[in-house]
């Protein structure tokens, strides 16, 4: 089997899963950071260039899995829970957890990915989709995170352009 690469577009708001050829197998929006695309620790935006998929959290949860920290909470996302914790920056459901691929530019230093916490996630299903919305991470709708996160393996690589 060809290996597969997920390309982020931060521009179009969309996120591609395709293999070494082209072919693309997945294609949705997404919705990267509000603050827009830069690498810096404390940025709360999308980091660009180079990564891999670090870790996948979430396997065989139910869509709408309320994470804090990587954790369940044990709570399923309604809007009532979003009245509850207005604060919240929802993660819901999955997370590929991304790690940068090139010193200097996403990884080590000031400028790390996976120190960032920054991820693929899902998120609330009102929460915008196609614009920047995020506090850095790239959010897609349940139904689309759960296909991603089960046709994908850690160390696939993710390009993230803008």
């Amino acid at each position: 089997m060809t290996e597969l690469v997920i390309d982020v577009d931060i521009t179009r708001q969309t996120l591609m899963l395709k293999n070494a050829h082209g072919r693309v197998f997945m294609q949705c929006s997404v919705s990267t950071a509000l603050n827009g695309a830069g690498e810096e620790i404390g940025s709360e935006k999308t980091p660009r260039g180079a990564h891999y998929i670090r870790a996948k959290i979430g396997a065989g949860m139910p869509a709408n899995t309320v994470f804090v920290s990587r954790r369940p909470t044990g709570e399923i996302y309604t809007p009532q829970l979003r009245v509850a914790f207005p604060a919240r920056d929802w993660i819901l459901t999955r997370i590929l957890w991304l790690c940068g691929l090139e010193p200097g530019k996403n990884r080590l230093g000031k400028v790390d990915t996976m120190q960032r916490y920054v991820y693929i996630h899902g998120c609330p299903d009102d929460d915008p989709i196609g614009e920047p919305g995020s506090h850095g991470c790239i959010k897609m709708r349940n139904g689309e995170i759960i296909e991603l996160f089960d046709r994908v393996v850690p160390g696939t690589r993710v390009h993230i352009r803008d």
